[in-house]
């Protein structure tokens, strides 16, 4: 078993980004809230005196989606759930991640712990289990279309219960059968409607786009400090960040963008310097910043609504509903609205791409910036940051190839029974990539940035952009001659992702929003 880490209580309710970062991370264990056992049993006597009944349900005695008019008897109730998780496992492309897989378990169970599923508290138990002993099932990332639920995906964790296929235990790949061995676990026996009910869900699109909304709360701060440092180097005007400006448009993702500048730019030298220059007003990639970052904060804040909703729903197919006396057929297991968010989160990412890329070219060009071009100090015999300028072009127009909604890509499956889909999970991974790229240009913005910056000495900037410019240059000297770059770049996300940068800011001008 892994060591202990902080406990997440399950219950069906009131799961947050915090736990699901908590999570991802495997420093966490699950328990079941004592609130949420007496639901799940609840539910589960419900199932078994239907069962006892003879009563006809969706796949308890009969088949799945086309099949779902063939009747199952009594004696092969059993077979059929461990046949669908057998039949349905595998996929292609290559394996998720520990984290997202970790994700999945996590937040399969907690919507089963609503208990409105009906299956029972020995199957939530091994699934707790087999996540605080870190158990992955391999779970390849293509195949799953995002209704009826992320079939495939969820089969294979159904697959490793069962004692078959591969996981990865502490770090290493082995049988399902030896890790269970290995943790004390044996092979679970899928009651009836245990199979349908693990599959039937949206907890692979779900885990994606937690771990994206989880890098976003630091990534969208990173954005505005990178903007800065451009705006510095580009002896731009604080005007347009003005409280005024914001307050008679007064969307909330504008102002804090707004706030931030102010913040970052305390006491710089190089703004008062150019405080009465003849120059009017900045390019829209400059002046508009808080109106294209905020919105991209706003969508993510929309994005965040749906995903609070999304986890701590009950997401299944037949949902048991005990206190009313009904088991009741519908399509909870749709990833529509997951789908439509993580597309339009897509598209306000690939909008920020773009007006980084815009101006790290303009930090590059001489004629708009007035700086060397390409940052070279001895232009000609020196290609300076021409090369970085180039990729940022590539991955921008990356992501605006990226960006073509996959929610509207639906196409018939299982005999047109299950005509349309969400494609959910193809929505998640696209924008899983976009948030790459989106580090990758914050990363690129910033070494430009603080190239910019060597020209200006020994004018200051502002406190916020001396922080960040000083963490920049502890892995990043400033370029005195050509260098290969890729290194540089590398050492900046890796930067971006441990939070330096972000702690040296705010610790010099305050959290920022």
């Amino acid at each position: 078993m892994k060591a202990a880490g902080k406990r997440i209580l399950i219950d069906g309710e009131r799961l947050t980004l915090d736990d699901v970062a908590l999570a991802a991370t495997g420093r966490a264990r699950l328990a079941v809230a004592p609130r949420a056992v007496g639901r799940i049993r609840k539910s589960r006597r419900f199932v078994e005196g239907a069962i006892r009944r003879g009563d006809t349900i969706y796949g308890i005695t009969t088949g799945f989606g086309k099949l779902s008019d063939v009747r199952v008897s009594p004696e092969q109730a059993l077979q059929l759930q461990r046949n669908v998780l057998v039949s349905h496992a595998g996929g292609f492309g290559n394996p998720l991640p520990p984290e997202e897989v970790r994700l999945m378990l996590l937040l399969r169970i907690n919507s089963l712990a609503k208990g409105y599923s009906g299956v029972s508290i020995e199957m939530i138990d091994m699934l707790i289990r087999m996540f605080n002993a870190d158990i992955l099932p391999m779970i390849p990332e293509q195949s799953s279309v995002g209704a009826s639920g992320d079939l495939t995906p969820l089969a294979n964790i159904g697959f490793a219960m069962l004692g078959m296929g591969n996981v990865v235990f502490r770090g290493k790949k082995m049988k399902a059968s030896a890790a269970l061995q290995k943790a004390s676990l044996r092979p679970y026996t899928f009651q009836i409607k245990e199979g349908l009910s693990l599959i039937n869900g949206t907890q692979m699109m779900t885990a994606l786009l937690g771990r994206v909304l989880v890098r976003l709360r630091d990534l969208l701060k990173l954005a505005d400090v990178a903007a800065a440092l451009s705006f510095e180097a580009l002896q731009s005007s604080l005007t347009p960040f003005s409280p005024q400006i914001h307050r008679v448009r007064p969307h909330p993702g504008q102002a804090e963008v707004a706030s931030n500048f102010r913040a970052l730019m305390k006491e710089s030298k190089i703004l008062a310097s150019h405080a009465h220059c003849s120059k009017v007003q900045d390019a829209y990639s400059i002046r508009c910043i808080p109106q294209v970052h905020g919105a991209v904060r706003d969508m993510r804040d929309h994005a965040l609504a749906v995903y609070r909703r999304e986890i701590n729903s009950a997401v299944d197919n037949p949902l048991v509903f005990a206190d009313d006396g009904l088991i009741l057929s519908g399509g909870n297991f749709h990833g529509q609205p997951v789908a439509i968010v993580a597309d339009a989160l897509a598209a306000a990412l690939t909008t920020l791409g773009n007006i980084i890329a815009l101006r790290i070219d303009r930090l590059t060009t001489p004629e708009w910036s007035g700086l060397p071009a390409f940052l070279a100090k001895e232009g000609g015999v020196n290609s300076g940051l021409m090369s970085l300028e180039i990729s940022s072009a590539a991955i921008a127009a990356e992501n605006r190839t990226l960006a073509y909604p996959a929610s509207v890509t639906t196409i018939p499956t299982c005999a047109n029974k299950e005509d349309h889909v969400s494609m959910g999970p193809m929505a998640v991974r696209k924008l899983r990539t976009i948030a790459d790229n989106i580090e990758s240009l914050i990363a690129v913005e910033m070494i430009c940035g603080a190239q910019g910056l060597e020209f200006h000495k020994p004018l200051r900037p502002g406190k916020g952009v001396a922080a960040a410019t000083r963490e920049v240059r502890r892995k990043v000297p400033p370029l005195a001659g050509d260098r290969y770059l890729k290194p540089d770049v590398d050492a900046l996300r890796r930067l971006l992702r441990d939070g330096s940068i972000l702690t040296a800011v705010e610790r010099s001008v305050g959290k920022l929003c």
